[in-house]
């Protein structure tokens, strides 16, 4: 009976642990008083914590791409062919509305200038090696780098032009 009560009674306080602060993230900051240092714990919430948010439409990028001019109509053929492309290259880790493992497409093209989204599809890591905006976006994923899919200019502009649908 003493083997049971001990159970139960460890049983609820470690659900009762496990199930606080889901929505804050606890942050140590150390602060040096006098000769010691001091540990403080600060509560942070999750949304306060920094997204890519940043509307940058000059910023080309590095890469191969270095001027592109889209036609005012989408070209269905090629948005086509763009789709089946994002299906097998690019849906392990980007859903087309959705954040997932990457950033979802959804809008980018208001977001991001035409030649930075190829060239970031044509060299990711060149990228994440020499673009802020990229290095940011690198953090805020925890650190999963974007894979080289080694597609042509002409696959990754197609992949654009389904962008350009969504």
């Amino acid at each position: 009976m003493k083997y049971l009560i001990k159970t139960l009674a460890l049983i609820f306080v470690v659900s009762l642990i496990s199930c606080g602060g889901k929505d804050e993230k606890k942050e140590k900051e150390q602060v040096k008083i006098g000769s010691y240092k001091k540990t403080e714990t600060k509560k942070t919430s999750e949304s306060a914590t920094t997204k890519t948010e940043t509307i940058d439409l000059s910023n080309k990028g590095v890469g191969p791409v270095k001027n592109l001019e889209l036609p005012e109509t989408i070209d269905q053929a090629m948005a086509a062919e763009g789709q089946e492309l994002f299906k097998t290259k690019c849906t392990a880790c980007h859903k087309p509305t959705k954040k997932f493992i990457g950033p979802a497409p959804v809008g980018i093209l208001e977001r991001r200038s035409p030649e930075w989204i190829m060239n970031m599809i044509l060299d990711p890591e060149g990228m994440v090696k020499n673009d802020p905006i990229a290095k940011q976006l690198l953090i805020e994923y925890n650190g999963s780098p974007m894979a080289n899919q080694s597609l042509t200019e002409s696959e990754a502009r197609s992949i654009l032009e389904y962008f350009r649908t969504l």
